[in-house]
């Protein structure tokens, strides 16, 4: 490979960076949104240095032979490999983390509370997983016994004909994702990966308020949604335009 060629997939890689962290959202699939400046900035550096050593090469073109004749513009072949990545940033993208992860993931464990606020006085009550789950197994109040409440995730398939509502959580890139899961009962079966808006009130099982609680919904109402921005945050349900 010449030296040119090189440097052209430098800039290919630049721009596959810029592709899926300044034109489109794709980065928020394996990043966080705060990672995206550094993504931008990496792929302008990339591209940067592509065009500094085509220029580079051009100036020294000619002085490729040494006094033996030798060729010294040669770069070792593995260097190749660089188009595999710059291909798959501009025309392909891996899909997002869903439902085939969150499957083979115990859930996230749930940092210990002793007080919580008051819930709102509104139904439903707007809810994280990760609070549903603290609420369930360690608000000795019971507050959310009775109330209706409204999360949304995604559809993780749980043995014959049941699911999982699941929020994927990353703190840094998707290397790193956890999951934090609520088993729903009842309501259609809709397919893996599919984003759904569910309200409905706990599911009894076990003792309301301690470890033995069951993480669990009835649901009421499931309906699809688009996938929200904040996808990779185990967030508050977002105002959303419900799909058919």
């Amino acid at each position: 490979m010449r030296r040119t060629l090189q440097s052209g997939l430098l800039v290919l890689c630049g721009l596959g960076l810029l592709h899926i962290s300044l034109v489109t959202d794709l980065c928020l699939r394996y990043v966080k949104e705060s990672m995206r400046p550094l993504l931008i900035v990496s792929g302008v550096v990339l591209v940067l240095l592509g065009l500094v050593g085509a220029l580079l090469d051009r100036k020294t073109r000619g002085q490729e032979y040494d006094g033996h004749g030798h060729d010294h513009s040669q770069v070792p072949r593995v260097a190749w490999l660089l188009l595999v990545p710059a291909l798959s940033l501009l025309c392909y993208a891996p899909p997002a983390l869903g439902a085939y992860t969150a499957s083979r993931q115990p859930p996230e464990p749930v940092a210990q509370q002793s007080r919580f606020a008051p819930l709102p006085a509104v139904s439903p009550v707007p809810m994280t997983l990760s609070d549903f789950t603290s609420r369930v197994r360690q608000d000795r109040a019971r507050a959310i016994k009775g109330r209706t409440v409204l999360m949304t995730g995604i559809v993780t398939p749980h043995g014959k004909g049941g699911w999982d509502l699941t929020r994927i959580i990353i703190n840094c890139c998707a290397a790193d994702a956890q999951s934090v899961k609520v088993r729903v009962y009842g309501g259609p079966a809709l397919p893996a990966n599919t984003w759904v808006s569910v309200t409905g009130t706990w599911h009894p099982g076990g003792a309301l308020g301690t470890g033995s609680a069951a993480v669990a919904l009835d649901a009421r109402t499931v309906e699809k949604i688009p996938r929200p921005v904040n996808g990779y945050q185990d967030a508050l349900p977002l105002p959303t335009t419900r799909t058919p």
